[in-house]
């Protein structure tokens, strides 16, 4: 299995990027916040990979840490859950921020990925909360419930929910409280 890759970028797409490992080009998939990180073409950068395997395709998906790309195949192992279904959940918040909305049951993170549904959520929580819960504990409030309360007010303000989870991506870490959150936000979606 192809693991890690070192090499430099040829390419950016909306969903993918290409890395050039010794004269050999990988096509590797990955979602938005990873795809905002990746250096420009013709730099250099280290991916951590999954290889997914299907009857019709060996697809490559790319990381920029190890803590996601382990939080992907997790999520990959649940039923219901397939590769982009896990990239769009990683697109939604840092991992550990989704790992304390499972401890918490937080269901609003994964019911707006698309294709992801109620039932597939709540067994998301089921498998992993107990896992999750010795390393993790419950806190109300949360960054995972400001994140998603955040993202419900910019959708419902009109914006898509692919910019809206981007420009939450982006704020500084260190903003706190939901009204903050999407005020940061605003200022990010009104420069694009």
């Amino acid at each position: 299995m192809i693991s890690y890759l070192e090499g430099k970028i040829l390419e950016k797409e909306e969903k993918f990027f290409t890395i050039n490992v010794s004269g050999v080009g990988y096509k590797i998939f990955s979602h938005t916040g990873v795809l905002l990180k990746i250096p420009e073409a013709g730099r250099d950068a280290k991916v951590w990979t999954h290889l997914y395997v299907r009857e019709e395709a060996l697809d490559l998906y790319g990381f920029l840490d190890r803590d996601e790309l382990e939080f992907f195949e997790v999520l990959i192992s649940i039923s219901g859950i397939g590769p982009k279904s896990a990239l769009g959940i990683l697109e939604v918040a840092p991992v550990a921020s989704l790992k304390q909305a499972i401890v918490s049951e937080d269901e609003t993170f994964f019911t707006k990925v698309s294709g992801v549904g109620r039932k597939t959520t709540q067994r998301l929580i089921l498998e992993l909360k107990n896992k999750l819960s010795k390393t993790i504990m419950p806190v109300k409030g949360s960054d995972s419930e400001q994140m998603g309360e955040a993202l419900e007010a910019l959708v419902s303000l009109g914006y898509n929910q692919r910019d809206a989870r981007s420009s939450l991506q982006e704020i500084p870490k260190d903003i706190k409280g939901v009204e903050a959150k999407v005020k940061a936000a605003l200022k990010l979606l009104g420069k694009r």
